[in-house]
């Protein structure tokens, strides 16, 4: 396998050891490969496709798991619906990122979504991921969705003031995602929203990467008047959570009440993590979290 620690035990089975995440010096995921269904490098990163008996079908870029079978509605339902009921009428998405159609999906599910555009930079990461990840890839199929093959911080910079909602599916910050958490990248998502507009962002474990959460906050503050924290357990990741930064244009914006309830209603049968619950809850962190997070907020 590219660049991975392939190993092998006594009776000559095949593990895949993660070492493309932040932490992977210090802690690194493995799981069993019950049957490799493909591997291959694109013009961008090494993919990696392959079944677990536990985590059902996995999904690999760059030696980083992206999701799995068993838990990947905790991410996909929690990065999309978290800012989709925060904003008060979520008509035009973005999505930058989320070639596994994860995000794509669940965006689309939404009543009030008219218009999703999504842009992902490797077209074959959509390709497998409809061929050996249908659950997800499914999400490329809706008519409300149109999809660019192009870098979204490019796509990003040539629109202003067309998107209610921002959602950034990407991986670490490491090698060509590292554009997408630089101060210069969040200033062009705030001149992409709508007066009112959100963006939810892909931001790290706070077990193992408060240090760049906090500097993450202390770049978003100065551009958005409003932002949060929210987290989701994600057990296929090393540190079995992750979470989200969330920043909106306005300033009165209440980021724990989900609106939109009574309209949600109508598909909440299709969820199996997301609720108004999970949405509020979401938001409680831990006291030495919350703590660094407030200092941050407090000293801008």
């Amino acid at each position: 396998m590219a660049n991975n620690e392939q190993c092998k035990n006594h009776d000559n089975e095949d593990w895949f050891v993660e070492t493309g995440v932040l932490n992977s010096d210090q802690c690194r995921l493995t799981i069993k490969i019950g049957r490799k269904l493909i591997e291959k490098q694109s013009k961008y990163q090494n993919i990696l496709a392959f079944e677990n008996e536990k985590f059902g079908r996995c999904l690999v870029l760059d030696d980083a798991i992206q999701c799995t079978e068993l838990d990947e509605c905790s991410y996909q339902e929690m990065i999309s619906f978290l800012p989709l009921n925060i904003h008060p009428n979520p008509e035009r998405v973005l999505i930058i990122g989320g070639g596994d159609g994860g995000v794509a999906r669940e965006v689309a599910k939404h009543p009030l979504v008219k218009h999703v555009v999504q842009c992902e930079i490797d077209s074959e990461v959509v390709e497998i991921s409809k061929k050996y990840l249908p659950f997800m890839g499914v999400g490329f199929e809706n008519e409300k969705l149109k999809l660019f093959f192009q870098d979204g911080y490019e796509y990003v910079r040539n629109h202003k003031n067309e998107f209610d909602v921002i959602i950034t599916d990407s991986s670490d910050p490491k090698g060509p995602a590292t554009t997408l958490y630089q101060s210069e990248y969040y200033q062009a998502l705030y001149e992409c929203l709508r007066h009112d507009g959100i963006i939810c962002c892909q931001a790290e474990s706070y077990w193992f990467d408060l240090e760049f959460i906090k500097n993450l906050f202390h770049k978003v503050q100065q551009i958005f008047p409003s932002l949060a924290y929210a987290s989701t357990a994600v057990a296929s990741y090393p540190s079995g959570q992750i979470g989200f930064l969330i920043a909106s244009k306005s300033k009165t914006v209440d980021f724990k009440h989900a609106k939109h309830q009574e309209k949600f209603q109508k598909i909440a049968e299709k969820l199996r993590y997301y609720s108004p619950e999970m949405h509020s809850s979401a938001f409680i962190l831990p006291m030495f979290v919350q703590r660094q997070l407030d200092q941050v907020l407090n000293n801008p």
